[in-house]
C-alpha cells in the first residue's frame, strides 16, 4: 500500500525554523506503532543529533494541538513527541529496515520537497517582484499600488482567531 503525498505533506509542520513531522504521524506513515518507532530511535541515538529529531517542549506541544484539530489526542498524552526533519524521517525509515519503512520515507522525500520548491518559488518570485518595484518605482502611484495590491495577496492568511464568550 502506497502513501498518498498529499497524506504527508498535510502532516508537516514547521518548528524551531525546521519543517518536522511528529513521531505519532511518521510511525503512522510506516506502519509501527510510535512506541515501535520511539524505541528504534533510542537504541540508535547517535544516528539522530538535534538537527534531525527533537523533544517538543510542553508549549510547543499545547500550540501544535491548538492549531490542529486533528492533534487532539496528544493533548491528553503523558509524554512530549519527538519532532522529525525531513534527514530524521530518512533516519528513522533506515532504522525500522522493513519494507514499509522503505516505500514510506520515498514518499516522505517527496513531499519534504515540494514543500521546499514551493517555499524557493515564493521566495523567486518576492525577489522578482522587487526588481520590477525598483525600476517601475518612480512612474505612476498606480504601479504603488499594485505592488501593495500584490504583496498582500503574497502573505499567508492570517488565521482566524477563537471568539471567546458566546
Amino acid at each position: 500500500m502506497t502513501v498518498p503525498s498529499g497524506h504527508v505533506k498535510n502532516r508537516i509542520f514547521v518548528n524551531r525554523g525546521h519543517r518536522v513531522m511528529i513521531d505519532s504521524y511518521l510511525s503512522e506513515v510506516y506502519d509501527v506503532t510510535t512506541k515501535r518507532l520511539n524505541e528504534q530511535v533510542k537504541r540508535n541515538a547517535e544516528r539522530f543529533p538535534e538537527d534531525f529529531m527533537f523533544r517538543l517542549t510542553a508549549g510547543e506541544k499545547a500550540e501544535l494541538v491548538a492549531k490542529c484539530d486533528h492533534l487532539a489526542r496528544l493533548k491528553f498524552a503523558k509524554a512530549l513527541p519527538f519532532a522529525f526533519t525531513e534527514h530524521g524521517a530518512i533516519m528513522a525509515a533506515s532504522v525500522l529496515n522493513s519494507p514499509r519503512a522503505i516505500e514510506a520515507s520515498v514518499t516522505v522525500v517527496r513531499a519534504f520537497i515540494a514543500l521546499r520548491r514551493a517555499v524557493a518559488s515564493h521566495s523567486a518570485l518576492s525577489h522578482r517582484l522587487d526588481e520590477l518595484e525598483r525600476k517601475h518605482a518612480g512612474h505612476d502611484d498606480k504601479f504603488r499600488i499594485v505592488f501593495e495590491a500584490i504583496r498582500e495577496l503574497m502573505e499567508p492568511p492570517a488565521k482566524p482567531r477563537r471568539k471567546i464568550g458566546f
